[in-house]
C-alpha cells in the first residue's frame, strides 16, 4: 500500500509540473499575439487553455481521492494540501495569459498597446516568462535559489505595474477609453501572473524548508 501511495504522490507532481509547463508555453504564445495581433496564435492560446483546466481538474480529484482512500498524516499531508493549492494558482495563471491572448484577438488587426508603453509592456512579459519557467523549474528540483529570482521578477513586475497607472493618469495622457481600458487591464493580467507565481513559490519553499514565512511572500 505503501508503494501504492507514493506513486500516486509522484504523479501528482508530475501533473503539477505538466501543467506549470502548459502554463509556461501559454505566456510565451500569448505575449507573441499581444506584441505581433497574430489572431490564429492568440485563438490556439485560448483553445489550449481547456488542456490546462482539464489537468488541474485530473489533479484535484486524484489528490481528494489520496486524501479519503490513503489517510496521510504529516508531510504527506502537506504535500497534497499543497498540491491543490498550487494547482489553483497554476490554472489561474493559465487563465491571465488566456486573457492576455483575448485582447489581442478583440483588437486585432490593431496592436493593444501604444507606442507610449511598448517598452514597459515588453518587460512585463519578459518578467512573466521567466517566472513561468522558473515556477516550472522549481518543481522540478526545489531549488530554492529559484524563489529568490521569482520574488525579485515579482518586484520588478510590481515597479512596472504601477509605472502604467501614472502613465495613462497623467494629463499628457491622450488615447482613446478603450486603449486606456485595455492597457489597465493588459498590466494588471501580467501583473497579477506574477502574484500566482509567488503563491506557487511560497508553497514550495514550505514543503521544502517547513518554514511558513508569508512576509517573504507579500503581494
Amino acid at each position: 500500500m505503501r508503494k501504492v501511495f507514493q506513486a500516486e504522490l509522484h504523479h501528482v507532481g508530475e501533473e503539477l509540473i505538466e501543467i506549470s509547463t502548459l502554463v509556461t508555453e501559454a505566456i510565451e504564445k500569448a505575449n507573441e499575439a499581444f506584441v505581433g495581433a497574430d489572431v490564429e496564435l492568440a485563438q490556439e492560446v485560448i483553445a489550449a487553455d481547456a488542456r490546462i483546466d482539464f489537468l488541474q481538474n485530473d489533479l484535484d480529484e486524484r489528490a481528494i481521492d489520496i486524501l479519503a482512500l490513503q489517510g496521510p498524516v504529516a508531510s504527506d499531508l502537506r504535500i497534497i494540501v499543497g498540491s491543490l493549492r498550487m494547482s489553483a494558482s497554476l490554472e489561474r495563471m493559465g487563465d491571465l495569459a488566456r486573457h492576455v491572448a483575448q485582447l489581442a484577438r478583440l483588437r486585432f488587426p490593431a496592436k493593444v498597446i501604444p507606442a507610449s508603453l511598448t517598452a514597459a509592456f515588453d518587460e512585463l512579459a519578459s518578467l512573466d516568462i521567466q517566472i513561468a519557467r522558473d515556477v516550472t523549474e522549481l518543481l522540478k528540483t526545489r531549488e530554492l535559489s529559484l524563489v529568490t529570482a521569482i520574488l525579485n521578477a515579482d518586484a520588478r513586475l510590481n515597479e512596472l505595474h504601477r509605472g502604467v497607472f501614472h502613465a495613462i493618469s497623467a494629463p499628457e495622457w491622450q488615447e482613446s477609453p478603450a486603449t486606456t481600458a485595455d492597457v489597465t487591464l493588459a498590466s494588471r493580467y501580467f501583473e497579477r501572473f506574477g502574484d500566482h507565481g509567488i503563491s506557487v513559490a511560497r508553497k514550495v519553499s514550505y514543503l521544502v524548508t517547513g518554514q511558513w514565512q508569508p512576509e517573504n511572500f507579500a503581494d
